[in-house]
């Protein structure tokens, strides 16, 4: 079976990514470092005390089990 080319007009060949603006740059990290550090908080720090459900332990329940998953010391 034979192979036939197919051209798409208008395309192009060897498209190459646009680098980034410093400042875009500087966005995307800081925003990174914040979730990292946010994310950290909650799991390392908090284990779930702060209840966005009322009274439920169920988020410290789950954050708890994360952190002997995660190797954090807990108790």
């Amino acid at each position: 079976m034979a192979s036939i080319p197919v051209s798409v007009p208008g395309a192009r060949v060897g498209v190459s990514p646009e680098a980034l603006s410093r400042g875009r740059v500087l966005v995307v990290l800081s925003v990174t470092v914040f979730l990292a550090l946010l994310t950290y908080y909650f799991v390392g720090v908090d284990e779930g005390m702060i209840s966005v459900f009322g009274k439920s332990m169920v988020v410290h329940e789950w954050v708890h089990d994360s952190r002997h998953f995660l190797g954090f010391p807990c108790h």
